[in-house]
């Protein structure tokens, strides 16, 4: 271990360094500063945010998010929602209706806030959505407080993760024929679990969808206004009014000569970039395991601005903030299956935003925009006119004359995404494969995940638990542990 580095730094300027500023890498320099720790951020870009910023890529005066959009986790995570953030700009929006996923022949299922609605809108596989939803949206805060922590603990709420567990553990295909007769239920469940990036088939895919569907019933599915840049901004208000200091345009490519002295270091990174970045100072064999760490399936992504609102063949879609684009529950699984088999779907499963129809701050007056992404294998390198085509005409199919709304878009594919990011490898935007194995050795199996076996080093990125998804849990964990580690000294 590089005497610089660690517990035993000599002439250390920092008590911790946070090596990336995205949402988990502000969350952990925010737990350090919290707990009386002098500590200091570096990023690469020249804006902090990671996957949580916000840009033009359009026209003049639209302003479209680069990578997430829409933040159940934001205002649910046990460590956002006990932050000061109103105080430092972040101000929420909800949309009327959380989801919305339209189907063929002009029908469309809405996921409404109020439990009671939805199960009303679902006819006959309503009662049975209640009784899939109700004891979890009653006690979320305990269910999530054990959902956003490594797999391996010993549960505070063992009743509320039993239930949840249960049912979380099916693949989400199966449990839609399980429960569910209708298409519409069945289509609305499954667009949730896809959120996952994993085939519907897959031990833990209901997971996603059981955790989406009741946030979207306990908190909504909110955006921030002015973009999710704003989270980002209110997390670096808050760290400095603590006292945390920020930098800049500050790659980071190796320890030893980029990283100022600190008694610990925390990567917001890729487990093999931190195997790049510590080199020797980790032992060989656990830098191997970083870099055979499972990357997820990519993001391939379209931002458009508009001329008019979209024009849905159902009204009710408008009322949305969040649409997923695809047929029923049968296509949405065949898309993810091809990805999963290597392979670009035909007909995607689009994830849509229309962040302006609610926020007017995203685009000039009288015109709109639309955020829209499918999932392609890893690294994609494929046409990328033909991929945005075939995301482009599924929202056609559902929305006749879209095209013609269109008055510019702009296509990033997974090379894109890694380029504005570089953690997001390959275009992963999850921070590596989300299954039940990689959720439970994330980055290895290990009971404390975030501490790596060189002493003051820390990995806190998505790539530990829980996994993907703006909540910062991540980084907030990894920082409690680098605490307690300081502590003993």
């Amino acid at each position: 271990m590089p005497s610089a580095h660690g517990p035993h730094a000599r002439n250390a300027e920092h008590d911790a360094v946070v090596v990336g500023g995205g949402p988990n890498g502000l969350a952990a320099a925010i737990t350090l500063a919290e707990a009386g720790h002098s500590v200091l951020v570096l990023e690469a870009n020249s804006r902090l945010g990671g996957a949580a910023r916000t840009g033009a890529l359009t026209e003049p005066g639209f302003r479209h998010d680069l990578g997430s959009a829409i933040h159940p986790l934001g205002v649910a995570s046990p460590f956002l929602r006990k932050l000061p953030l109103g105080e430092h700009g972040l101000e929420w929006i909800w949309p009327e209706v959380p989801a919305a996923h339209p189907l063929p022949t002009g029908r469309a299922v809405l996921q409404h806030h109020a439990l009671g609605e939805t199960t009303a809108a679902l006819g006959r596989d309503g009662e049975n959505w209640r009784r899939l939803m109700e004891p979890l949206v009653r006690d979320w805060r305990k269910a999530l407080g054990e959902i956003l922590r490594p797999m391996l603990h010993v549960p505070r709420a063992p009743v509320a993760l039993g239930r949840f567990g249960l049912r979380a553990v099916w693949p989400a295909a199966g449990l839609v024929k399980a429960l569910f007769r209708g298409k519409e239920a069945r289509a609305l469940f499954a667009g949730h679990a896809a959120h996952a990036n994993l085939p519907l088939s897959a031990p833990g895919s209901a997971a996603f969808g059981l955790v989406l569907a009741m946030l979207g019933h306990a908190v909504g599915w909110p955006l921030p206004r002015g973009g999710a840049q704003a989270i980002t901004d209110a997390l670096a208000s808050y760290l400095r009014a603590l006292g945390g200091e920020i930098r800049t345009g500050h790659r980071v490519t190796s320890l030893a000569r980029d990283v100022p002295p600190a008694r610990a270091v925390l990567f917001d990174t890729a487990p093999r970039q931190l195997a790049n970045i510590a080199r020797d100072a980790l032992p060989r064999r656990y830098r191997r395991r970083l870099r055979s760490y499972r990357r997820g399936p990519a993001a391939f992504k379209t931002d458009f601005a508009l001329s008019e609102p979209i024009p849905w063949a159902n009204d009710n879609v408008k009322k949305a903030g969040t649409v997923h684009v695809c047929g029923p529950a049968a296509e949405v699984a065949a898309s993810e299956q091809a990805v999963a088999e290597g392979r670009a779907p035909e007909r995607p499963f689009v994830l849509l935003a229309q962040h302006s129809l609610f926020d007017d701050t995203r685009a000039p007056a009288g015109r709109h925009t639309a955020w829209a992404y499918c999932h392609v294998p890893n690294g994609w390198d494929g046409d990328r006119q033909k991929m945005a085509a075939r995301l482009t005409g599924q929202i056609e199919r559902f929305a006749p004359g879209f095209r013609d709304c269109v008055t510019q878009q702009t296509i990033s594919a997974p090379a894109d995404l890694e380029r504005q990011n570089a953690a997001l490898v390959g275009g992963d935007i999850n921070g590596g494969a989300m299954d039940l194995v990689q959720l439970v050795a994330r980055p290895t199996l290990s009971l404390t995940p975030y501490r790596t076996p060189a002493e003051g080093l820390y990995l806190c990125s998505a790539s530990t638990p829980p996994g993907g998804g703006v909540h910062g849990m991540c980084g907030h964990l990894a920082a409690r542990t680098a605490v307690r580690d300081l502590r003993r000294g």
